[in-house]
């Protein structure tokens, strides 16, 4: 059993989700988590987790969103559900707006405190942030660096700091030598798999939508960096993320 631990299930999916879900069933992926981003996709995820019984869902609002009102949609009754298991997407993106870089870290510290309260997991967005992020992500915190491309040095500071690591395909493209190189020092015991679908479909579908029923793909690049058999990756991952994400009830 493969768990994807981050895709996108509320964006525009060609034929739906049912059939999304049962193709991802088919290719050896049980489960999905859900996260958001836009933060008026909290609700639909958490109905789509509603009507499958193998969607869980993390609630979170991107830096994009940088104006929106977190309180507003972090609910104790968002949280407090069942299905959701963790907050995510939150973080830091200076890539494409860096100007707006004093709203994302007041938007990321609320969702932060929030997570917190509640003692959830955070599924932590980074690029071009690395600084700021280390700086905010103390160890009070614990969680996920998604689709984590960032350093070693990073990587470093947040295994330190109890943080797990999410491989997505970027670790199959030709130019992520130096990503494979961090997640082969990155201990068995603190990796995870995820498609961050739509995006990042792994060789040998780049250039195609993404599906969670492409992450085998991810994992068999992954399983080779960590000189393991698949069947026994897929075990670590599954133990790895139930220790993440305890709400995530895996069979």
């Amino acid at each position: 059993m493969f768990i994807d631990t981050h895709c996108h299930l509320t964006y525009d999916l060609p034929d739906g989700p049912d059939d999304y879900i049962k193709r991802a069933n088919d290719a050896g992926v049980d489960i999905m988590i859900c996260a958001t981003a836009d933060p008026t996709d909290i609700k639909p995820a958490i109905e789509i987790a509603e009507k499958h019984n193998n969607i869980f869902v993390t609630t979170g609002i991107h830096p994009d969103y940088v104006d929106a009102n977190p309180e507003d949609f972090l609910t104790d009754e968002i949280l407090s559900h069942p299905l959701v298991i963790g907050v995510g997407e939150i973080g830091l993106d200076y890539h494409y707006t860096p100007q707006t870089r004093d709203k994302q870290i007041e938007l990321f510290e609320r969702q932060l405190d929030i997570a917190y309260k509640h003692n959830m997991p955070v599924a932590i967005h980074t690029r071009d942030a690395e600084q700021d992020t280390a700086n905010i992500l103390t160890d009070k915190y614990h969680g996920v660096m998604h689709c984590f491309t960032s350093n070693w040095e990073l990587a470093k500071i947040m295994l330190d700091r109890g943080f797990y690591f999410s491989a997505s395909g970027i670790l199959t493209f030709k130019n992520a030598e130096s990503i494979r190189e961090t997640f082969a020092k990155i201990p068995n015991d603190r990796i995870v798999i995820e498609t961050d679908a739509p995006y990042c479909a792994p060789v040998p579908y780049r250039g195609k939508q993404c599906e969670s029923a492409m992450m085998i793909e991810t994992a068999k690049v992954l399983a080779n960096i960590k000189n393991l058999q698949i069947e026994d990756l897929e075990t670590i991952l599954t133990e790895n993320t139930k220790r993440l994400y305890p709400k995530c009830h895996v069979k």
